[in-house]
């Protein structure tokens, strides 16, 4: 893996919140009642998840995206503040709240409720105020926690400028042929890989899309197809504990390798290492590493 002494200009468009986890005996089933050993509070959101974690990585971050008029979303914008992130196009509605996430977690498993609230009030407007960052950027992430209106405007706006643009494909809806042709790269859930692309057998859309379309699984385990044979990379570590926002991490190690030209083999070595030592540690963004673990 190598650093260049550059910073990436990295533009995020998406979602944040605050993550409300309740640790449980057991994640409960249908018409079950638990009863939680402790409850914390983390920041959260796939999109504040990627520009927190890129910024740590060296990254000169813009994240646009929407907050309510509430106490949690100024705690959200300073949190992001603090993490050297630039807030210029995060925006505030009084239509709804910020966003929260509600978890129940288990011994490593866990179920998750999304509530967007502010981050549905996110439009192309919002996208179009950051222009002239899209000129200068290295590259745009995107995740599906926004409308796909949104999502759809930003990658166009990113080929436009001739940007790489990638998208971490979660929470999974099916993606239209134009937009999956746009995208530079996808990261997807093994077990929502179905509901992007269909019930076509996952080799062969690996091998339509090679070396864009990256299959993860929660034991850190990440597969592709490099336009020759499947690649496979696995980086469990016996302190993997946390699953939570490890999909977001991995997403940064690669977004931050690739922006530094490593081969995508590298890159998605060190989106698993990433991935790795988020799980060490509780809330999405809490283990996110940042440049000096790397780099003396």
């Amino acid at each position: 893996m190598n650093f260049s002494s550059d910073h990436p200009q990295i533009i995020v468009v998406g979602s944040s919140s605050i993550d409300l986890v309740l640790e449980t005996e057991k994640v409960p089933g249908k018409n079950e009642t638990v009863i939680a050993t402790h409850s914390e509070s983390f920041f959260g959101g796939k999109g504040a998840n990627q520009a927190v974690g890129t910024a740590r990585l060296g990254a000169s971050v813009y994240f646009v995206g929407c907050v309510g008029q509430d106490p949690v979303g100024q705690q959200i914008m300073r949190n992001m503040i603090s993490e050297n992130v630039n807030v210029d196009f995060v925006f505030e509605t009084d239509q709804d709240a910020s966003g929260t996430a509600y978890v129940t977690a288990s011994h490593g498993n866990s179920a998750i409720v999304v509530v967007p609230a502010a981050n549905n009030y996110l439009n192309t407007k919002h996208v179009e105020s950051a222009d002239r960052y899209f000129q200068t950027a290295d590259l745009i992430l995107l995740q599906l926690e926004i409308s796909m209106d949104v999502v759809e405007f930003t990658v166009n706006k990113a080929k436009k400028y001739g940007k790489k643009v990638g998208l971490y494909a979660s929470p999974a809806q099916r993606l239209s042929e134009e937009l999956v042709e746009n995208l530079d790269f996808i990261i997807v859930k093994s077990n929502e890989l179905h509901i992007l692309f269909g019930e076509e057998q996952r080799e062969e859309i690996l091998k339509k899309y090679f070396n864009k379309v990256f299959v993860r699984d929660d034991i850190n385990s990440t597969v592709y197809f490099d336009g020759t044979e499947m690649k496979y990379c696995r980086n469990e570590k016996d302190s993997t504990i946390y699953k939570m926002g490890m999909g977001d991490a991995f997403t940064v190690g690669f977004s931050i390798a690739l922006c530094h030209n490593n081969d995508i083999e590298d890159c998605v070595k060190f989106g698993n290492e990433v991935s790795a030592r988020v799980s060490t540690q509780k809330g999405s963004q809490t283990g996110l590493p940042r440049l000096s673990d790397f780099v003396l």
